[in-house]
């Protein structure tokens, strides 16, 4: 073979020799590739590295369930609605989801179940049914300060009237006077019950008729009442405080061992006078004491030795200090009247009743209830005619220096000093945070 063959032979082998090597090469890229993107190869194994069988036994058990507590049956939902004006037995029980035409028939039937026929507004009535909507429990407050209960007995309902016994709570208020002290009352959630009460409180020394100006402020710590968690009500004033013109007036409720109870300054002075300046709470003075004033029915000039007091008919008139009734009856002009007799040289009249609500010599205490405004006898308007005598002679009601009660005796001083710190400190928390919000 000559070397021209050979070299081609040579040629030949190396090029096959490449090609093999980039046969081989292309295959272990690949390989690694799939490897990379999670491909795995399987290799056969020899006969003789093959790892033994392992035996497997399958087991099945039945296993017991845990004992669970049964859960306890429905008893029903309970709800409540305020009652808003105009509003009907029916109409605030569908608002409840109650559709249970029994409970309606019996309500109209039982007499005991009357007071549901006379709601009242911005009262709450508290219902309990079942998943179906029928009335298994209802509960209403009644003006006495019990509660109505209704309970379904089978298919039956019966009524019955439940003393409460409510949780007490203390509550604190602050307010700034703008036009009238309802209206301030009102702005802070104050209840109408403890605004008459700040208002009786310090009526030995403020003049409410009067005596108001804007920007006065008060601060109040009272007592509520809560039955089931909701509001029952209120009790009485703690501790108030009534800055008039800047001057300050504090008063704190004292309770002696014998159970009587009064309010009381720091001082141990009792707030409370031996006469009421005006017998009808919240009235308007239309008449002063004169001695010369165009007598509106006899239409003539006279002297009026007292107050007239605006007031409609109906509204409660008040024992302005404790005394006995020395006349209940009618007398001339005065028509319907009460004169009242007290310690000393004093006397109260008040004329012009629709109705009495005492006797003929029975023994009064201050603020009871005596009668209520008419207009009988020479009257040409529902009104209150207060005289307020000494050693029978008139004096102006509004201007005449009033007695003080009693003090608080020396034997209460130190209990009383100790109730009272805390109540105080309360009252300056009061009147600070509402300052703070002013500025």
């Amino acid at each position: 073979m000559n070397e021209s063959v050979l070299g081609n032979v040579r040629i030949l082998a190396q090029s096959a020799s490449t090609l093999i090597g980039r046969v081989w090469a292309g295959r272990l890229a690949a390989s690694v590739l799939l490897m990379g993107l999670g491909v795995v190869a399987a290799f056969g194994l020899a006969p003789d590295s093959m790892l033994p069988e392992v035996p497997t036994l399958r087991i099945s058990r039945d296993l017991a369930l845990p004992a669970l507590a049964p859960l306890p049956p429905v008893e029903g939902f309970w709800r409540e609605e305020r009652i808003q004006r105009g509003d009907t037995l029916g109409g605030i029980l569908a608002r409840l989801s109650v559709t249970d035409p029994g409970a309606l028939a019996f309500a109209r039937s039982d007499p005991r179940a009357r007071p549901l026929y006379q709601l009242k507004p911005g009262k709450s009535l508290r219902v309990l049914t079942d998943d179906d909507g029928r009335l298994i429990a209802l509960s209403y407050p009644m003006a006495d300060g019990g509660l109505l209960a209704v309970d379904r007995v089978g298919e039956d309902f019966v009524a019955r009237s439940v003393v409460p016994n409510p949780a007490v709570h203390v509550a604190l208020r602050a307010g700034e006077v703008r036009s009238s002290l309802f209206a301030a009352a009102d702005a802070i959630g104050l209840p109408d019950a403890i605004t008459i009460q700040i208002a009786e409180v310090f009526s030995g020394e403020i003049d409410f008729h009067h005596d108001l100006r804007r920007g006065d402020r008060f601060t109040v710590v009272y007592e509520t009442r809560e039955v089931d968690g909701h509001s029952f009500g209120t009790g009485r004033i703690l501790a108030a405080e009534f800055v008039n013109k800047g001057v300050v007036h504090r008063a704190f409720l004292w309770r002696s061992s014998e159970g009587s109870d009064g309010y009381y300054a720091e001082d141990g002075k009792s707030l409370r006078r031996a006469f009421l300046r005006s017998p009808v709470a919240f009235s308007r003075v239309t008449s002063g004491f004169s001695l010369a004033r165009f007598h509106p029915f006899l239409q003539t000039w006279r002297a009026h030795k007292g107050v007239d007091f605006a007031a409609p008919a109906g509204t409660p008139v008040l024992a302005a200090g404790d005394g006995q009734v020395m006349l209940a009856g009618t007398r001339n002009g005065y028509g319907n009247v009460v004169i009242l007799s007290h310690a000393g040289a004093y006397s109260t009249l008040y004329a012009h009743l629709s109705r009495f609500a005492v006797k003929t010599g029975a023994r009064v205490a201050q603020g009871n209830v005596i009668g209520y405004v008419g207009q009988s006898g020479w009257a040409t308007g529902p009104h209150l005619h207060y005289e307020f005598r000494v050693n029978d002679v008139e004096r102006n009601p509004l201007t005449v220096a009033l007695p003080n009660a009693q003090p608080l005796p020396a034997s209460d001083r130190a209990a009383f000093l100790d109730r009272s710190a805390p109540l105080a400190a309360q009252l300056a928390l009061g009147r600070d945070t509402m300052l703070a919000r002013a500025e």
